[in-house]
Parts: C-alpha cells; structure tokens; sequence
C-alpha cells in the first residue's frame, strides 16, 4: 500500500501500524509525535493499522539548551 510519510510517498506492506512504522524509521515511541490524517494519535493508538492513502507526520523531539 501507498501512504505519505512527512510529505513523501512510501511503499509499506498491509497491516503496518504506526507502532511499526515508527521502529521501520529506528525511532523511539516515546520521544515522536504522530499525527494521521492531520489529526495528533497518542501513544496508546499506536497499534493503529494504516490504510491506503493515509497521511503521516513524524515530528522527533530534541533537547538542547
């Protein structure tokens, strides 16, 4: 199936979850924000399958100071 991941089109297999999708990108769960389909998933819903078509934004956070 097709979907867009930060803007670009990806080829993943059926029955990704964005729990897998974020390990695909060697990402840690606890330290990314997920939105689908412009709408932010919380962590418990990262079990979530993704369709066809489905929009996903990554955003990582970073420390500094």
């Amino acid at each position: 199936m097709t979907i867009k991941v930060n803007g670009d089109p990806r080829e993943l297999p059926e029955g990704e979850t964005i729990r897998t999708l974020i390990a695909r990108h060697q990402l840690t769960p606890e330290k990314v924000a997920i939105e689908l389909n412009k709408r932010l998933i919380r962590a418990e819903k990262y079990d979530t399958p993704l369709k066809e078509n489905d929009e996903v934004e990554i955003v990582t956070f970073v420390g500094g100071g």
